[in-house]
């Protein structure tokens, strides 16, 4: 499984997915098989710890400040979008 190519379909469904394992919205299936993916896989482990720090920079960064309601659902409609055209 230690590919490394990001068009390949187990990469690729990792990366898509890295954010919600991130935050534990997986069911446990799912993230036990993207949690022995990022262990046979380099190029995915990299980007996963970049994710990771990606989030802990926004986080120190924004402290408490919670963001403005527009922006929030500004951000949920781009989401959405974005999900159902790779859907």
């Amino acid at each position: 499984m230690s590919c490394g190519a990001p068009d390949d379909p187990d990469c690729s469904q990792v990366l898509n997915q890295v954010y919600e394992y991130l935050d534990g919205e997986l069911s446990p299936a799912d993230l036990l098989k993207i949690r022995e993916h990022l262990d046979d896989c380099g190029p995915c482990l990299q980007q996963y710890d970049l994710d990771v720090a990606l989030k802990a920079l926004v986080r120190r960064s924004c402290g408490c400040d919670q963001a403005p309601v527009e922006l929030r659902e500004r951000i949920l409609l781009k989401i959405s979008e974005v999900r159902v055209q790779l859907g």
